[in-house]
């Protein structure tokens, strides 16, 4: 059996927001709530939620730009959440990461050549001739000319520029690319240019993506599995195709009611939630969700729902006995 490339443990993580007469943080943001996933070699794992639900601390756990309070993180087989930043230095050739803002993730003073040159200056021994050829090569991979490697970030459109941030992610020629919402700042039709791109370059590279996105009919374009995030807490994991023909979540559901589809004669039913958002600094007891649940118990107001596999590959944290078991 292939063992996953990356698994994820129990990840929590709380950031303070507030602290007490004595200067003590008092107030934390719950950003994670004990997230467990595994990904395989070779595919696409999507985490999906709305904004806020702690998607991309996720991701940055992920890559030791921030560190767990509690949790594992593996990367082929190897723990490394507790890792000083020189022993995760030769890890973070095989993890890159593609990021939302495609400008605000470029340096404006540095030519699009050095931009994708300097993961090779910091983690290689190549001499400027090898780094500037492994440039040009790489802005030709993404849909650009050697020719562009000469100009500045600004003279891009946002599809280019994601284009050269995904060249950049591949210079060290990775395991693992985190995309954190890589397309939600392009129009429409750039995004399909730069989806397809993504996994034409799976193919052609063997890569591994753990995709960050709110967008569900994004994910579902370029996904394998995909997880369901709310309030930092996975509620549904399950296959691309199950997920969307088979949500079981209440929360899944709501989402999906409202992906719009480009057929005026197709007739939705839209699942509305009723109540506020609550707030990640002070979390609902029992299970997160119970406050916008239309099936809400007392057992979900009080117990929080472990989470359990009602198909082959679903995994559904939720007390509901209306689930589709079996």
């Amino acid at each position: 059996m292939t063992e996953p490339l990356l698994s994820v443990k129990n990840l929590t993580k709380r950031f303070p927001v507030g602290k007490n007469f004595f200067g003590k943080a008092n107030r934390f943001v719950h950003a994670t709530n004990d997230v467990s996933f595994d990904v395989m070699p070779g595919e696409t794992f999507s985490i999906v939620g709305e904004s806020g639900c702690g998607k991309s601390t996720v991701s940055r756990l992920i890559d030791h730009l921030i560190t767990p309070d509690s949790g594992e993180i593996w990367f082929e087989g190897k723990e490394i959440s507790k890792l000083s930043e020189k022993e995760m230095r030769p890890i973070r050739q095989d993890i890159q990461m593609v990021f939302q803002d495609p400008y605000g993730s470029l340096n404006p003073r540095m030519k699009i050549q050095d931009i994708i040159g300097e993961p090779l200056l910091v983690h290689t021994k190549m001499s400027e001739g090898e780094r500037l050829k492994r440039a040009y090569e790489l802005l030709e991979t993404v849909g650009l000319s050697a020719a562009h490697g000469e100009r500045y970030p600004h003279e891009f459109s946002g599809g280019q520029r994601q284009r050269i941030g995904i060249a950049r992610a591949l210079a060290m020629q990775p395991k693992l690319i985190i995309a954190d919402e890589p397309v939600s700042a392009l129009d429409v039709s750039i995004q399909a240019q730069v989806l397809n791109l993504l996994r034409d370059l799976q193919e052609q590279y063997d890569l591994t993506y753990l995709f960050i996105s709110h967008d569900l009919s994004v994910v579902e374009m370029i996904s394998d599995r995909i997880a369901v995030m709310y309030l930092g807490s996975v509620m549904e994991l399950a296959p691309n195709e199950e997920l969307y023909s088979h949500p079981e979540h209440p929360y899944t559901q709501a989402l999906l009611s409202a992906v719009p589809v480009p057929d005026p004669t197709v007739k939705k039913k839209h699942v509305l939630l009723k109540g506020d958002l609550p707030s990640n600094t002070k979390p609902p007891t029992g299970c997160l969700f119970h406050t916008r649940c239309p099936h809400c118990t007392e057992k979900c107001k009080t117990e929080c729902p472990k989470m359990r596999e009602i198909r082959p590959g679903h995994f559904v944290k939720c007390h509901y006995d209306g689930l589709k078991l079996g």
